[in-house]
């Protein structure tokens, strides 16, 4: 038997069981926002602008510069790439790329190249070597607790280091600084080696007092020259590039990280009932959900949950193709479409929650045969609701919330307010052989 008939419940079995359990009708919202995203063709001398602005006068005359790339989905990324390379270049360095993503791509050098690849970032398009390894050398240790400081062996041996990333809040913990640069060099930059070093030893120390203490380690024993930060807009488009030199590493980054909190995108309701989402990955959040928007951070270590939005059943229908089929964070959903059986990746999964220390974020939740079956199974375990106070919400992924579907209860209350716009009248749901028949709200 396939993994489909072995662990997805059958769609008549979920009906049978839920009985006569109405389903809402769905409209789309929009959120407006205000934004002024860096033109595509303007990303690539922007970047290069910014590395202008870091400290390379240390670096010897066409010395390698090694350019950290991680495995976000962060947008433009080959573009912001290109441009940082092709500066360096210019300036008569020559700059290699290394995957900075800890434990990602199976925690293989193969693994870590293919991501890259599939996130747009190839030797032919961005115009330099690419060197991925999985080997690491200590470069240091914590004064204090004596943790030891690894980084990536290609790295540690250039003339100098340039790490490029996204500024964001980060899932599992809040800090001064999150996800960002000082994230990269201490978790990416590490491999797999330095993740699982820094998630250990999170549980007792926990992440918001160890990432700003290694990252001045790794400042005073390799030669960063500072790093590239991107901050995304509400749509995830690029609107904003700058170049941070080391000694302004962790205060500004703490600056940008208030803005990306200030822009992020949410879920414009504090309460919810279901929450659909086409898909979930690693491209999307490190815990495949971002856990900002959907209120639950269960696996993380000594960090309390958000208090908002509070939504009471979430039904995921698929991975990103980017993923790979890691499906990390798949445990925050209260069920699962069978397609995320078949498409999980169980060794990179495993490796990246052993790497992570969060194992019950893997746990697969109940899978379903049908879309029918997993909105109806949703529903019918939040209790007695009316189906006009019904609050659903039907969105691509946690990162594209510019647009979604939204049940009667919803749209009404959209048409109250300023910062929301309804596209659509609500109407009933549509199957095809017991799967969603509209395709997902577009931005």
């Amino acid at each position: 038997m396939d993994s489909r008939s072995e662990l997805a419940v059958p769609e008549e079995t979920v009906l049978e069981a839920c009985g006569d359990t109405k389903l809402p009708k769905l409209g789309i919202i929009e959120q407006v926002w205000d934004t002024d995203p860096i033109p595509a063709d303007q990303i690539p001398e922007r970047a290069g602008d910014a590395v202008e602005n870091l400290s390379l006068e240390n670096i010897p005359e066409g010395g390698e510069v090694a350019v950290g790339v991680g495995s976000r989905g962060i947008a433009n990324l080959p573009l912001l790439v290109h441009g940082v390379i092709e500066r360096l270049e210019d300036l008569g360095y020559e700059p290699f790329i290394f995957p900075a993503m800890g434990s990602h791509g199976g925690a293989t050098a193969e693994g870590q190249r293919e991501m890259l690849e599939s996130l747009g970032v190839t030797e032919a398009k961005v115009g330099c070597e690419i060197r991925s390894s999985m080997e690491v050398v200590q470069v240091g240790e914590t004064p204090d607790r004596g943790v030891p400081v690894v980084a990536d062996a290609n790295a540690a041996g250039a003339d100098a280091i340039l790490p490029v990333n996204r500024i964001k809040p980060h899932t599992d913990f809040d800090g001064t600084v999150e996800s960002g640069l000082s994230k990269m060099m201490v978790i990416g930059m590490g491999k797999q080696r330095g993740a699982k070093i820094a998630h250990e030893w999170a549980v007792n120390w926990s992440f918001r007092n160890m990432i700003p203490e290694i990252t001045s380690q790794l400042l005073e024993s390799l030669p960063i020259v500072g790093g590239v930060a991107v901050v995304e807009d509400q749509h995830d488009d690029t609107g904003h590039i700058e170049g941070i030199r080391p000694d302004g590493f962790l205060d500004r980054e703490a600056e940008l990280l208030k803005t990306a909190y200030e822009i992020m995108p949410k879920i414009p309701f504090d309460e919810v009932d279901i929450l659909v989402l086409n898909e979930q990955g690693k491209d999307i959040s490190g815990q495949g959900m971002d856990t900002n928007v959907i209120g639950r951070r269960p696996f993380a270590i000594n960090e309390p949950e958000p208090d908002l939005p509070d939504i009471k059943r979430i039904y995921v229908r698929g991975l990103t193709e980017t993923t790979h089929g890691n499906a990390m964070g798949i445990g925050s959903a209260d069920f699962i479409h069978e397609d995320i059986v078949t498409e999980v990746n169980a060794p990179d999964t495993l490796i990246n929650a052993i790497t992570a220390s969060t194992i019950r974020g893997v746990r697969l939740p109940p899978a379903v045969e049908t879309d029918r079956a997993g909105i109806v199974a949703a529903l019918s375990t939040i209790g007695v609701i009316d189906i006009k106070d019904l609050r659903v919400i039907h969105a691509r992924d946690t990162m594209h919330l510019g647009r979604f579907y939204a049940s009667d209860a919803l749209v009404e209350e959209a048409r109250k307010r300023d910062d929301l716009r309804v596209v659509s009248e609500p109407e009933p749901i549509e199957f095809d052989d017991g799967q969603f028949a509209a395709p997902s709200p577009q931005e």
